[in-house]
C-alpha cells in the first residue's frame, strides 16, 4: 500500500511539474506574440524602427488607422502612405485582410514608414498600452462591423464594435493628448429621410441599429469634443465600390460574409460563378424601377475625403461632411453597369426586402466641394470596371493568385 501510494504521489507531482512548465512555456510565447516587433504580425525589422513610432518627428505625421486591414482601411492606409505619412495600423482581422497589410509592407518597407498592431479595440487595457508606445498625431478611425442586414440580426455585437469601442479610443486619445480625429460614419445615420438629396442638416433618424450604433458614436464624439481642443472631422458616406486604380488592392470580403456584402461583390461573385446569381433584394419600393436607389462612391475617391478631411482639420473645430457623388442610381441600373463592365449576363433573381434597407438614399455634396475643395471622380461604370479587373486578377481573394 505504501508503495502505491508512493507512485500515485510521484505520478502526480510529475504531472504538476508538467503542467508548471506548459504554462512557463504558453505564458512567454503570448508575451512574444503580444509585442509590437512579432514577426508574425509586423515586417520583420530592426527595434529601431519602432522607435521612430514611439516618438513625434518634425515634419512627419503619425496617423492611427484603425481597421486598416479592411477594405476601405487599406486603401487609406495606401493613400496615407503614398502622401508621405507614417502609419499605425491597428486591426483584429475579424473582417479584414492579413494580405492587404502584407501588400502595404512590401510597397512601403522603409523603416518608420508602416507598422501593422493586431488587437481588439474592445480591449482597453490593449488600446491604451499602444498609445502609451506610439507618439500618434491622428487618429482615422475606420474600424466597425458595416452591414446593415447583419445588424438587425445581431444588434448588440453592433453596439459593442461600433459605440463602445469608439469610446474606447477617445478615451486613450484623452489620455495620451492626440487632439485630431477623422471619423468614418455613415448615410444610415440618416434614416430615410423626407426629402432627397440628403444635406448635413438633413435630420438623422437611423431605422437599423448599424446606423443607430454610428449616430452614438458621433454623439459621443460631439460631447467629448465640446470639452478640449480636438480638431474633429465626421464623414458620412454612402456605398462604396471600387479599388485601387493600380490593382494593388481590392475588396476582398470573407466567404462567410458574401451574403451579407456589398451588392458590387455580389455582382463579381455571380459573373465568376463563385454564386449562381445575384439576388437583388425588394422591387416594391416607391421609386421609378422598384428598387433601392443609393449613391455608389468610388473608394479612392472617398480616401480623397479622408486625406482632405485630416489636411483640414483644425483645434476647436468640428466639421461634418456627406461624401457622395450627388447622383443616385438604382439597384437594376447598378445590375445593368455590373454585366456591362463585366461582359457577363448576369442573372438575377428577386426576392423580398432585407429588414432595415429604406427606398431611396443620396447626398448633395456641396458643402464638401466648397469646404474641402472635394468631388468625386469616379463614375458608376468606371469603378466597376476598375473593380472587376483586381477581382478577375484575385480570384482567390489576397490568397494565391
Amino acid at each position: 500500500m505504501d508503495y502505491l501510494d508512493t507512485r500515485r504521489s510521484s505520478s502526480h507531482s510529475g504531472r504538476i511539474l508538467a503542467a508548471a512548465i506548459l504554462i512557463t512555456v504558453c505564458v512567454i510565447f503570448l508575451r512574444q506574440s503580444n509585442d509590437r516587433s512579432s514577426p508574425s504580425l509586423l515586417s520583420t525589422t530592426s527595434s529601431a524602427k519602432y522607435d521612430q513610432f514611439s516618438r513625434h518627428e518634425p515634419g512627419v505625421t503619425h496617423v492611427l488607422v484603425t481597421g486598416g486591414a479592411g477594405y476601405i482601411g487599406s486603401h487609406a492606409t495606401l493613400r496615407l502612405l503614398n502622401d508621405s505619412y507614417r502609419v499605425t495600423i491597428v486591426d483584429n482581422l475579424s473582417r479584414g485582410n492579413l494580405g492587404a497589410v502584407k501588400v502595404l509592407q512590401e510597397l512601403f518597407p522603409e523603416p518608420g514608414r508602416l507598422q501593422f498592431i493586431y488587437a481588439d479595440l474592445g480591449d482597453a487595457k490593449a488600446v491604451n498600452k499602444i498609445f502609451a508606445e506610439n507618439a500618434f498625431d491622428a487618429v482615422m478611425h475606420f474600424a466597425a462591423v458595416a452591414y446593415v442586414g447583419e445588424s438587425t440580426q445581431e444588434p448588440l455585437r453592433y453596439y459593442h464594435n461600433i459605440t463602445s469601442n469608439t469610446l474606447v479610443v477617445l478615451e486613450a486619445m484623452a489620455t495620451h493628448n492626440v487632439k485630431t480625429l477623422i471619423y468614418s460614419s455613415t448615410c444610415a445615420t440618416y434614416g430615410e429621410p423626407e426629402k432627397m438629396p440628403i444635406t448635413e442638416e438633413t435630420p438623422q433618424f437611423p431605422i437599423n441599429p448599424y446606423g443607430k450604433a454610428k449616430k452614438m458614436a458621433e454623439d459621443i464624439i460631439l460631447d467629448f469634443s465640446k470639452t478640449n481642443n480636438m480638431a474633429v472631422m465626421i464623414l458620412r458616406y454612402f456605398n462604396v465600390i471600387g479599388s485601387d486604380p493600380e490593382g494593388r488592392l481590392g475588396e476582398a470580403p470573407r466567404p462567410e460574409l458574401r451574403e451579407q456584402g456589398r451588392i458590387s461583390g455580389a455582382c463579381f461573385d455571380a459573373a465568376r460563378g463563385i454564386i449562381p446569381g445575384l439576388k437583388v433584394r425588394g422591387t416594391d419600393y416607391n421609386t421609378a424601377d422598384g428598387t433601392c436607389i443609393r449613391d455608389y462612391i468610388d473608394v479612392t475617391d472617398l480616401v480623397d475625403a479622408h486625406v482632405k478631411a485630416l489636411a483640414h482639420a483644425k483645434p476647436g473645430k468640428v466639421g461634418i461632411y456627406n461624401v457622395g457623388t450627388g447622383k443616385g442610381r438604382s439597384v437594376k441600373e447598378f445590375v445593368e453597369a455590373c454585366k456591362k463592365a463585366t461582359g457577363v449576363e448576369i442573372k438575377v433573381q428577386f426576392l423580398s426586402r432585407r429588414p432595415g434597407d429604406y427606398a431611396e438614399v443620396f447626398s448633395y455634396p456641396s458643402k464638401i466641394n466648397r469646404e474641402l475643395n472635394w468631388s468625386a471622380q469616379h463614375t458608376l461604370e468606371e469603378s466597376l470596371q476598375i473593380a472587376w479587373r483586381w477581382q478577375k486578377s484575385h480570384r482567390n481573394g489576397y490568397g494565391e493568385q
